[in-house]
């Protein structure tokens, strides 16, 4: 009641969504949190917006999803226990052009043993995972409807499509690799993070935070930033949005840097979210094609009725006898009576 008397007139069904986000992310916060950062922003949003009938129809249903591949995902590394470790960091020794992964060069140039505000910048691009694709939807929904369920269909496409990899090949990221000494010691930036904020064991934390530890190929955190530049591109233009390539860059930078990710996984996410923002704008295309068809052949069929309908015979005069000759004379002329009348005059 106070707080629809403060803000003026506000529902109470909006009221009641306001107090309970505060409250969650209250507990969060109090508790520490047993969630990764992005699905609590989800499930943030999920209960601000219940009741609405337009978030129901639009972004409940992206919300769902997400949340069902979060599920399935932590289910992918229990249906095959094959974990495979050296391929990305050959692969990525081998593009580097020597015995040396890119990670632990960057280390070497950026890491001193003290946190700097690169590393902030780079873990909270991380940890906006999930965020940053929900944000781009309201974007997409408000500036181009028609091209809001495309960008959905892509999200989705990735995300399956990347659930379906890890169940098939199982990948550990660099930090695991180096834990169990297949590579070369690298720092693990994000531990030096979470005991900044106050967590004093990040690795029970971390294993509880992440639904699939091997789950590194493809990368979805290189994924979907380049997803959202794609479709920001399509809305406002590419010379509008150019400077937005600075986040996928930069969250690629950041998760080579950090130990998250190889670059074989980066580069394994960008092709996936060619093929899927391809296949999500072809099929797109074709339903439109579809529908167009199908109004073109309704307006068709219309016009043939309407042309095919007989002519309704005038109430006054039977059919075969003229009208009134007075309707029948032509502008500025008097009807002249021909009753009785042979020749006229």
């Amino acid at each position: 009641m106070w707080l629809r008397s403060s803000l003026g007139g506000l529902s109470r069904g909006t009221a009641v969504r306001i107090v309970a986000v505060l409250v969650l992310c209250a507990v969060a916060v109090v508790r520490h949190p047993t969630w990764p950062p992005d699905t609590l922003w989800l499930v943030a949003l999920l209960v601000a917006g219940f009741g609405s009938r337009m978030f129901l129809r639009y972004l409940a249903p992206f919300l769902v999803l997400f949340l069902l591949y979060f599920v399935l995902s932590g289910l992918a590394d229990d249906i095959n226990p094959t974990v495979h470790y050296m391929p990305m960091a050959n692969f990525d020794m081998w593009l580097a052009g020597g015995d040396e992964l890119p990670t632990r060069w960057l280390q070497q140039h950026m890491w001193d043993g003290e946190l700097r505000w690169y590393d902030f910048y780079f873990y909270l691009l991380y940890t906006a995972h999930f965020v940053m694709p929900l944000v781009v939807a309201l974007v997409v929904w408000k500036r181009r409807p028609q091209l809001y369920w495309v960008f959905v269909g892509a999200v989705m496409g990735l995300s399956f499509a990347a659930f379906v990899t890890y169940v098939a090949f199982p990948a550990a990221p660099p930090w695991m690799s180096s834990d169990y000494g297949y590579i070369p010691r690298i720092h693990r930036v994000s531990h030096d993070i979470w005991q900044a904020v106050g967590i004093a064991d990040p690795d029970t934390l971390y294993s509880r935070l992440s639904p699939n530890l091997v789950a590194a190929v493809p990368s979805l955190h290189a994924s979907y930033p380049l997803v959202i530049l794609i479709f920001l591109a399509a809305v406002f233009g590419w010379r509008r949005v150019w400077w937005v390539a600075f986040y996928p860059v930069s969250l690629w930078i950041g998760i080579v840097y950090m130990g998250e990710h190889y670059v074989f996984d980066i580069l394994a996410g960008v092709v996936y979210t060619v093929v899927a923002s391809a296949l999500a704008f072809r099929i797109a295309a074709l339903l439109r094609g579809r529908r167009e068809r199908a109004r073109r052949q309704v307006v068709l069929a219309e016009a043939a009725e309407v042309v095919d309908a007989p002519l309704e015979a005038s109430p006054e005069a039977p059919p075969g006898v003229a009208a009134d000759p007075a309707e029948r004379a032509p502008a500025g002329q008097e009807a002249v009576p021909t009753e009785g009348a042979v020749g006229g005059r």
